[in-house]
């Protein structure tokens, strides 16, 4: 299938989204309904509404004006005896998506994959099932009006059991699984499939406060990382220099702050003492967790230095940012803190991949291979030799 024909489809795909968006929010409040109580976090993942389906149409619109990323020539060389060899990005092949409540995963990373060539496997939580049963048929429909194999995006409604079995490689071969979900999903995927895994792991997402920051600045910004709290680049820690100055003055403000927002504020010795109202640190553990919530951490650190080697040891490699003037000082931390993306001056909340103008994303990897950070499509590739020769042979 030539890049046009895949943008043919994708363009189908939009006007239909658009076409049938009062049937996708119908079958969305199904889901709705029947999401347990009081879950806010689940219910952000899962609803859909008007401006939702607008933003699907939108990262479809935006994929299809991107470049296309196969058949890119990484190298070629002509060897002294006239060989041609050719180094090519290609698809994947078939790729495996499994994801639990969130409904737009149907689109957004279907389309990343698609337009890299791949052939896609969906899998959906329960939670929305509704919903991506009734984006299942757009994108069936969309395949058809193309004279397209409908199986090129197909969705699985199975059981958990027939699911671990499709993990596993019962059902279908596939090329390379994203588990998108919670870490016990992430660890059966790489615990029991024999295909290559990339990792969406979990955010916990650290803001380092250095003694020579803007102190407004870093309040906006850590108001803006707590803006989402079911998104995996939401701000969880915060760590601030002692020798801030008017430290006490200002951990009072950014509790105030934070608070203001519904925040629940956890902090460290040294914060408990500055403000005898905040949740004292319990269990250690703590410092690995990624919330999904309407909660954060707050401690002191005696340098830069100790801000690195914390983050280090406790986030999820997902993003990091530091809050200061001091060039030097910001680029002594970006360097050495080992996250998928490092932020100067700026919220974390960025760490997507729309907002990196790759159109859409996939998942946000956080592992070192064979890509990190937002995937789009140039990253749903591999790549293969092509030799041309004239009757050539080895001596």
């Amino acid at each position: 299938m030539n890049a046009n024909k895949r943008n043919k489809i994708l363009a189908s795909l939009a006007r239909l989204l658009q076409e049938h968006k009062a049937a996708i929010i119908t079958a969305n409040q199904i889901d709705v309904d029947d999401c347990p109580s009081g879950d806010a976090v689940i219910l952000d993942r899962l609803k859909v509404d008007e401006a939702k389906v607008d933003a699907m149409i939108a990262s479809v619109e935006s994929v299809i004006a991107a470049h296309d990323p196969v058949g890119r020539v990484i190298s070629t060389h002509t060897r002294e005896d006239g060989l041609r060899i050719e180094n090519r990005q290609v698809p994947f092949g078939t790729i495996l998506i499994i994801y639990e409540a969130r409904p737009d995963v149907t689109i957004e990373a279907a389309i990343i994959a698609l337009k890299a060539g791949n052939k896609i496997l969906l899998k959906g939580g329960k939670e929305s099932r509704n919903t991506n049963l009734c984006l299942a048929k757009i994108w069936r429909r969309a395949l058809r009006e193309n004279d397209v194999d409908i199986e090129t995006v197909q969705y699985f409604d199975i059981s958990r059991e027939e699911t671990q079995e499709l993990v596993r490689g019962k059902y279908e071969k596939f090329d390379l699984v994203i588990p998108r979900g919670g870490e016990a999903l992430i660890d059966f995927v790489l615990r029991n499939s024999t295909a290559p895994v990339i990792v969406s792991g979990r955010g916990n997402n650290f803001l380092y406060i250095d003694r020579e920051a803007d102190f407004e600045m870093a309040l906006n910004i850590i108001v803006n990382g707590k803006q989402r709290l079911s998104v995996c680049n939401a701000l969880d820690k915060i760590l601030i220099n002692q020798d801030l100055p008017d430290l006490k003055e200002k951990v009072s403000h950014l509790i105030a702050a934070l608070r203001e927002q519904n925040i629940e504020v956890i902090g460290d010795e040294e914060i408990v003492d500055m403000d005898p109202t905040v949740d004292p640190i319990e269990d250690e553990d703590v410092w690995f967790e990624e919330f999904l919530s309407a909660k954060i951490v707050i401690g002191i650190v005696a340098s830069t230095q100790e801000a690195i080697d914390t983050i280090n040891d406790y986030s999820g490699g997902h993003s990091a940012a530091i809050v200061t003037t001091n060039g030097e000082t910001a680029e002594e931390f970006l360097n050495a803190v080992d996250c998928a993306a490092v932020y100067h001056n700026a919220s974390t909340r960025f760490t997507d991949g729309g907002q990196f103008g790759l159109g859409a994303e996939i998942a946000i990897s956080t592992q070192k291979l064979h890509f990190r950070g937002p995937l789009g499509a140039e990253h749903l590739l591999t790549n293969k030799w092509f030799v041309f020769g004239d009757g050539h042979i080895r001596g």
